[in-house]
């Protein structure tokens, strides 16, 4: 028989406890979040034994750890994971996962938050002797978890493992351990030229009695060394850190060794950033809210790393990139502060990284929730060069400490030098985007009576290949076609581009047949390559001899390089009764091929020699009618070599197999077909430039 009391305990044991299935994808961190905080709302809203005592650092706790673990369970295990979240009243003491049967709590239990997250793929078995400590380059899930909660475990079961933790609800914030101060430590900073670095600001209050201000400096260092513990937490540290009597000194303090992991943790973070603009974000991000309240970051115009901003010009203003707050309605009223008075004047001149106090630059309004506080502006230097500046501030502080203002030197010298490689990755890719642009056509010309389509798709990170296409105005009622293919990939093999497409529109509008074309292009490769075995084997013969050589040697990638290319011209038929006379030749290249308006595939032209290889090689071109409703296809070798595992795409004429498919198709929805066919030829995209074009014949009166 069930009591209503009894019925009562079952419903809030239910309620006091949520679950959720979650996908094995990206996905699972972020609804792991939402999931926390929706519990916490339930239980509030309820008003569950305990959840008055509920807080948002408890909730922002839960959530940083949920997040880790899940992440963990769906890198490392890539199945569902189920989530539960359980709110533990005081007057129950509710066994853990790892509690043996006969358990006896040491004290009387407290309001606890209790979170299991579990997988369905334990791959990582505990072994007994072995060092628990996380694996290098393993994620933080695990150290977050010792440091923050007051009990954890993990529980592995035939088919599943689950991690679970404890936070005390209601519980006292957690005091950071004070490191002792020693001779140079940062507590005795002094790079400013002052009493501990800041007798070059008077604020208004200052010096209202020096036992008054040492004390709140005092409090200043505590509160810092307390801040910083979220640091630590986040930063890498050794997997067997070395004995504290073997560390120096200074490092054998709490804070020091965690600026330090939040040193490494930057350098990893900001390093990988190729956008000044995203440095600017990440920095601010890393100071906030670990070390300030707010953060702004100016950056000279055209250091932003955006492609066409051009670079800076000295003497010109820098222009406010980033601004971030603690608070994040905050945002746009700081920033409407600071661009009035950029803080220039206090670092003008300035050669490197070193901070130094400003006023407070954002008055607080009378009625405002934020009092003033310390602000440090601190130069972003990098190779003798001035890249702009970064501004701090912490509300209710009358002074940073010395650490914080060394800890923000060291990160604002590292921030530098990540815009400063930001920079100049943003000058090469718009050196870089220029050149594209003028390797590939404008655009492709429109032939009277024939439908055209191209593809062309550098290699995946790539900005420019060595494919390249064509399809001009020739004069006289011609058109010429090319689709080439320079051996090798990126910017060697593009620069064989940059010179091969002009000289085929030159000669082809001087009036040079096909044949014609290809001989003396292939005169011009051939000699370049000659040259270049000649410029060698003098160099070689010079060192030999004892002699300086007279030219440089080339690196190989710097060496004449050969080229395949399907050349043509088309002359469509007059009097509108559709088709066109076409004239072509492949030298090296995969064969063009036609397809006919009732599906039948055939092979349009014969093989010759490669383009630069032999300089007296002659080449003969081919001409047939394009009757209307018949597809000319060309393509180069990154669709006929696409590869999965050992096949290749045109394996048994996969090629012609995929053309025959699209017949009765448009131009561009055949270039489209084959693209999508080539793609999905192999698991992976693929590993070099892949270009087609394709030329169809309207019908009459097309």
């Amino acid at each position: 028989m069930t009591t209503s009391a009894g019925r009562n305990d079952v419903a809030g044991a239910a309620a006091r406890s949520l679950r959720a299935t979650l996908p094995g994808d990206p996905r699972a961190a972020a609804a792991a979040r939402r999931f926390v905080r929706t519990a916490f709302a339930d239980w509030t809203e309820r008003r569950l034994p305990g959840a008055d005592r509920l807080t948002d650092r408890l909730a922002d706790e839960a959530v940083l750890l949920v997040s880790e673990l899940v992440t963990n369970a769906v890198v490392h295990a890539g199945t569902t994971v189920e989530l539960l979240c359980r709110l533990d009243p005081a007057e129950e003491h509710v066994p853990y996962p790892d509690d043996p049967p006969d358990a006896v709590p040491e004290e009387p239990p407290r309001p606890g938050l209790v979170v299991e997250v579990s997988d369905r793929h334990p791959t990582r078995p505990v072994r007994a002797g072995e060092d628990t400590g996380a694996p290098e380059g393993g994620g933080h899930g695990l150290r977050l978890i010792s440091a923050v909660a007051d009990a954890w475990g993990v529980t592995y079961r035939r088919a599943m493992k689950t991690v679970w933790f404890r936070l005390p609800v209601g519980a006292p914030d957690a005091t950071w351990p004070e490191p002792e101060t020693t001779d140079g430590a940062y507590g005795t900073y002094d790079g400013y030229g002052t009493h501990d670095g800041y007798g070059a600001y008077d604020g208004p209050d200052a010096y209202a009695g020096h036992g008054a201000r040492a004390a709140y400096d005092t409090f200043d260092d505590q509160r810092f060394r307390r801040e910083l513990r979220a640091s630590e937490l986040l930063a890498p540290v050794p997997r067997r850190p070395a004995p504290p009597e073997d560390r120096p000194e200074r490092d054998r303090g709490g804070v020091d060794s965690g600026a330090l992991s939040f040193l490494a943790e930057a350098s990893d973070l900001l390093s990988g950033q190729l956008d000044a603009d995203q440095v600017a974000s990440l920095a601010c991000q890393l100071i906030v809210p670990r070390l300030a309240d707010w953060c702004a970051v100016w950056l000279h115009d055209g250091d932003g790393g955006a492609p066409g901003r051009g670079l800076a010009e000295d003497g010109q203003a820098p222009r406010l990139a980033r601004v971030w707050h603690l608070a994040e309605g905050r945002i746009d009223s700081l920033r409407t502060a600071l661009e009035k008075e950029p803080p220039s004047r206090w670092t003008d001149g300035a050669t490197d990284n070193r901070p130094v106090p400003v006023p407070w630059p954002w008055p607080p309004e009378p009625t405002g929730p934020e009092p003033g506080g310390a602000a440090l502006a601190c130069p972003l230097v990098a190779g003798g060069r001035r890249l702009g500046t970064l501004l701090l501030g912490r509300a209710g502080l009358r002074r940073f400490p010395g650490e914080v203002v060394a800890l923000t030197e060291d990160l604002c010298g590292r921030a530098a030098r990540a815009v400063a490689t930001a920079r100049a990755y943003s000058r090469q890719e718009r050196i870089s985007r220029v050149l594209q642009r003028r390797l590939l056509p404008q655009g492709r010309a429109r032939v009277p009576g024939v439908a055209s389509a191209v593809v062309y798709e550098p290699r995946e990170g790539a900005w420019a290949g060595g494919d390249f296409w064509d399809l001009f105005d020739a004069g006289d009622g011609r058109w010429c076609f090319a689709l080439g293919d320079v051996c090798g990939s990126g910017p060697e093999a593009a620069a064989v581009t940059g010179l091969a497409r002009p000289v085929l529109r030159l000669l082809a509008r001087d009036g040079f047949g096909v044949a014609e074309v290809l001989d003396r292009l292939n005169k011009t490769m051939a000699r370049e390559a000659a040259d270049s075995v000649a410029a060698v084997a003098a160099a070689v013969a010079a060192a030999g001899a004892g002699a300086e050589a007279p030219v440089e040697i080339r690196e190989e990638g710097e060496q004449a390089r050969f080229l395949s290319l399907l050349y043509g011209e088309i002359v469509p038929y007059r009097g509108g009764a559709g088709g066109a006379r076409c004239t072509l030749a492949s030298a090296g290249h995969p064969l063009p091929l036609v397809l006919g308006a009732d599906g039948a595939v055939r092979v349009a032209a014969a093989p010759q020699m490669l383009l630069g290889v032999v300089e007296d090689a002659t080449y003969v071109s081919e001409s047939f009618d394009l009757c209307p409703g018949e597809t000319l296809v060309c393509v180069t070798d990154g669709v006929t070599e696409r590869r999965c595992g050992r096949r290749l795409f045109d394996d048994e004429d996969g090629l012609a197999s995929a053309l025959a498919g699209a017949a009765g198709h448009s131009a561009d929805a055949i270039a489209e077909h084959i693209r999508r066919t080539v793609h999905a030829f192999g698991p992976t995209p693929p590993d070099d430039d892949l270009a087609l074009m394709v030329l169809q014949a309207a019908g009459c009166g097309g």
